[in-house]
């Protein structure tokens, strides 16, 4: 009975580790957006916010060639450090952002375009990390031990919607991501925990307040 449970562990630490590689790259995609903000968009030196995004995408990348034990806490701790890091950035740029706007009314709408693309693409890709690390524990916890859900997906409620033991990898996440950016509230997936609602709370009002102000403004100014 023993060999069940441990089949399981490394079979969830394969697939954990090779859903990794979506983030990671995600993570690197974003950093190379990150050429479209200004000196004057980003808090510190130019080059602080891609060097972490790169960072965090390297560690990513890199324990995907390798089996994360479930008692190994450091990788994540390591992970969800940089994303904060990365996240508080992304808020400072966007304040920077729309201090811009109101402080300079005819500041170059094209440039405000690409930075508010750059912020609200970033926060995207941040919160559906965000969700991936602490949904149900984190990506190996999901596929090894049963938890508590942080969110609930379509799949979580009607077992026909999906094969046996079925579970969300990032791609998934990004989606909810997505959804809460674009609708600036849930959709199909509830958000069922303190912490979930505060982060999807969170993602909608900076998408709404990055869409709506930030956006709006810089096509108004657009000469």
């Amino acid at each position: 009975m023993g060999g069940v449970p441990q089949a399981r562990l490394a079979l969830s630490a394969t697939l954990e580790g090779k859903d990794r590689w979506p983030p990671g790259l995600a993570v690197l995609a974003v950093a190379l957006l990150q050429v479209l903000l200004s000196d004057r968009l980003v808090p510190g030196p130019v080059w602080l916010l891609p060097t972490l995004e790169l960072l965090l995408a390297v560690g990513l990348v890199v324990a995907a060639g390798q089996r994360v034990d479930l008692e190994e806490r450091t990788l994540r701790a390591v992970s969800l450090g940089l994303l904060t890091v990365v996240a508080a950035i992304n808020t400072a740029s966007l304040v920077l952002l729309v201090n811009r706007l109101l402080s300079h009314g005819t500041a170059d709408g094209r440039q405000l375009l690409a930075g508010a693309a750059a912020v609200w693409l970033t926060n995207v890709v941040v919160f559906g990390l965000a969700y991936w690390e602490l949904d149900r524990g984190g990506p190996l916890a999901r596929g090894s031990t049963p938890r508590y859900r942080d969110l609930q997906f379509p799949q979580d409620a009607d077992p026909a919607l999906a094969p046996a033991h079925w579970r969300p990898f990032f791609v998934d996440y990004l989606f909810v991501a997505l959804t809460a950016a674009t609708a600036f509230s849930p959709t199909d997936v509830m958000p069922l925990t303190h912490r979930a609602k505060l982060l999807v709370g969170a993602q909608s009002l900076i998408s709404l307040l990055t869409v709506g102000l930030v956006a709006a403004r810089a096509v108004n100014v657009l000469q």
